[in-house]
């Protein structure tokens, strides 16, 4: 009898204590936002103000509060957390130039991660991966093609990475006045590219120009246009200053004067990078301290570590060197974060939750994979038209090292799908009737195994001779460029690449199988540019298919074999080789990408073939002349001599004539525009003033300025692709 009276008066205690929690303030959902963060602000204690400002928060139980993870990844489906649909890496994306399907393709990736975190929470699971803050998109310049991370990105030009951001944004945090779907996250802030065997020691300088126009757009337009409610800021240093204690990055620039409001996050572990030393790492070791490097974090804006070495704080507030007030700022963006996700608010109240749990993987959101893999890909070749392939081929064979491997398909930061279509299996089903003959041929790299005899190629050659066409599936793989990784194979050093040509051993076998006298049809995988020198010279086709998701392989075989006619085109210069490039640590945009560069690439940003052929016509502007706050239309016809339907993507870049010292050109619009067999659409193009923005040495700033500009119009950067057009601003 006892036992059950215990037992009773322990439920009863438990019942009181929720029936209090719930009386509280910050739990009543008709009070404003800044009211309830105020009252919980003020229920806490110092010991649990600081557990609340690193990455893993604890429960606060008294309060009713649940355990909660920030680090959570979304970059090409919801990451790390179980079975998600797997989109093309963010490089591809980046390759389609359709934000709007990018923005489509992120509402299907934030249905997922709604219905995947109210399962968790139902089911009291509150690890990392399980939550709804994504600390992605990368929009990092990829400014130079040896940095591993660079796939993660949306390449090299500040515009397309702007639109490509936006899309993300938008699509993860949903248009709910209330609560947002997600919290989208813009890193890593900034000036942040690599290399990776350097990241924690680096401190890089560059001149205003550059800043403002080539590394900060991106993050500034995320906050002003697309509302992003968390910024990460960077391992490296800026002018001596590491990133997550920059007084002009984080109070200056972002806060100051963008007005940003949200949450700044450190990556992870930066701020032991501040004092920890380390023989086998260099670090900044620019502070004393935890305690001080802590401190300088969080009085520079930094408002969540990623990392315990926020504990310290604890001890610095009861000492006097920090605030409990100056905790607090960091405080009130963090609880805002949380309480505007309905994390302390019944479920029938947040419009998300009721996004079913079927969503995830289901059968819409893997015809969406398959559509964003079919759009990324860039066709660099085709020499004689051999592609598309017929249906009725005989003999097929298909050799390398990527043709039978899903996961490289998956990219980095990755989710798991429920099943994954490789190159091989995708051109199996593509052509059931026809004998296939599938050759490995090879490893990635001479490092990947047993180094491998030229007889080797010759017995590969041997068997696939008598194939009407060989495929050959290569490139390299995120096994090799990815995230300060421990590789040491031949050209690539953890996780970046110390050249850009295609791996030895695959060069080899390629040159022994062009000796058969086949056709060759080389399918690219890669999250970077790669130097096809030979390769261009010497093949008949090339496919690139970057980390195409799990769709994959039925959408390079789509347009091997003509279902689809390929659109996709290039967001980064494929370079002849590294001898087009700076020092790798040199963040100068002297010589860097399409914008600057003065030598002939060996494919330019911009550039992809399709199956039609596309004719531009008619062009002009609305207006010959300007104001500086004002804008203009661009007009332009663009016809497809040809019997395929096919998309064609439009580009317009501008240069101020005046402006000797900017870029070459830089693209200020982009349209991808589907274009009927034998026909032609007229187009319009509006032009914000905003397009002719460009430093202005005089005040340090980006301005729109008077004098005369190149407005040009067509189908690469290229300046035999494009047709100009002038315009002059008053």
């Amino acid at each position: 009898m006892r036992k059950i009276f215990v037992l009773f008066s322990i439920v009863w205690v438990l019942s009181s204590c929720a029936q209090n929690i719930e009386k509280y303030p910050f739990r009543n959902t008709t009070l404003s936002t800044e009211k309830r963060v105020e009252d919980l602000l003020s229920r806490l204690t110092i010991e649990e103000k600081v557990s609340l400002m690193m990455n893993q928060s604890p429960a606060i139980e008294r309060l009713g509060i649940p355990a909660y993870d920030w680090w959570n990844e979304a970059l090409h489906g919801v990451a790390r957390a179980g079975r998600a649909t797997v989109f093309p890496q963010a490089i591809g994306m980046a390759a389609t130039f359709d934000d709007k399907a990018v923005y489509e393709t992120f509402e299907v990736i934030s249905d997922e991660a709604r219905a995947k975190y109210h399962n968790y929470q139902n089911n009291k699971e509150y690890e990392r991966y399980k939550g709804l803050t994504f600390w992605t998109p990368n929009i990092n310049i990829f400014r130079d093609p040896r940095w591993g991370r660079g796939m993660e990105t949306y390449g090299e030009d500040p515009y397309l990475t702007s639109r490509m951001g936006v899309a993300v944004v938008k699509g993860l945090q949903g248009d709910d006045p209330k609560y947002f779907k997600t919290l989208a996250c813009a890193k890593h802030f900034a000036v942040h590219s690599g290399p990776e065997w350097s990241r924690h020691s680096l401190n890089v300088s560059v001149s205003s120009r550059d800043l403002l126009e080539t590394y900060l757009p991106s993050f500034e337009d995320l906050i002003k246009e697309a509302n992003v409610q968390q910024v990460m800021c960077a391992y490296n240093r800026l002018d001596g200053e590491p990133c997550c204690s920059s007084k002009k990055l984080l109070n200056g620039i972002l806060r100051k004067e963008w007005g940003y409001q949200g949450i700044t996050v450190s990556d992870c572990g930066a701020i032991s990078d501040f004092w920890v030393k380390d023989s086998l790492v260099r670090r900044h070791e620019t502070h004393a301290n935890v305690t001080d490097a802590s401190v300088d974090a969080v009085r520079s804006g930094t408002d969540l570590e990623c990392g315990r070495d926020y504990e310290s704080l604890v001890k610095a507030i009861k000492s006097g060197k920090i605030s409990e007030e100056e905790i607090n700022v960091s405080l009130r963006r963090l609880l805002t974060g949380r309480f505007k996700l309905g994390m302390f608010d019944p479920d029938e109240q947040v419009k998300w939750s009721k996004i079913p749990y079927s969503v995830v993987d289901s059968d819409k959101h893997k015809e969406k994979a398959l559509e964003m893999a079919r759009k990324s890909i860039v066709l660099l070749k085709n020499r004689n038209n051999v592609l598309p392939l017929s249906k009725s081929i005989k003999k097929i064979a298909v050799v390398g090292p990527n043709a039978n491997d899903s996961t490289m398909l998956w990219g980095n930061y990755n989710g798991f799908p429920s099943s994954t279509v490789t190159i091989l299996e995708g051109i199996r089903h593509k052509v059931p009737g026809a004998e296939l003959i599938y050759q490995k041929g090879c490893e990635l790299t001479k490092g990947d195994s047993v180094d491998q005899k030229r007889i080797d190629f010759t017995a590969t050659a041997e068997k696939v001779k008598d194939a009407d066409v060989i495929i050959f599936a290569g490139g390299i793989s995120p096994s090799l460029e990815g995230e300060e990784m421990p590789v040491d194979a031949p050209g690539f050093k953890k996780g970046d690449r110390t050249d850009i040509e295609l791996p030895a051993v695959q060069l080899e076998l390629l040159k022994t199988l062009k000796k058969t006298g086949k056709p060759i049809v080389f399918v690219l995988c890669t999250g970077s540019a790669i130097a096809l020198n030979w390769e261009n010279e010497n093949l008949d086709a090339i496919v690139n298919g970057w980390y195409g998701g799990q769709a994959a392989g039925t959408a390079i075989a789509d347009v091997i074999f003509g279902d689809y006619n390929p659109a996709g085109r290039l967001p980064v210069t494929f370079y002849r080789s590294v001898n087009q490039l700076g020092d790798f640590e040199d963040y100068s945009m002297k010589d860097r990408t399409y914008r600057y560069m003065t030598s002939e690439p060996l494919y330019p940003f911009g550039y992809g073939l399709s199956y039609s052929k596309f004719t531009y016509s008619d062009v002009s502007l609305s207006n010959s002349e300007m104001d500086i706050n004002s804008s203009v239309s661009l007009n332009v016809s663009v016809g497809n001599k040809s019997k395929y339907d096919g998309d064609e993507v439009i580009q317009v870049y501008v240069k101020r004539i005046e402006d000797k010292e900017g870029p070459i050109k830089t693209l200020k619009a982009f349209k991808r525009v589907p274009v009927k067999e034998m026909s032609k659409n007229k187009v319009v193009i509006k032009l914000e003033n905003k397009a002719f923005m460009t430093y202005d040495e005089s005040t340090q700033s980006m301005r729109v300025l008077p004098g005369n500009y190149k407005v040009m119009v067509g189908s690469s950067s290229m300046k035999q692709d494009l047709t100009t057009v002038p315009l002059i601003i008053k």
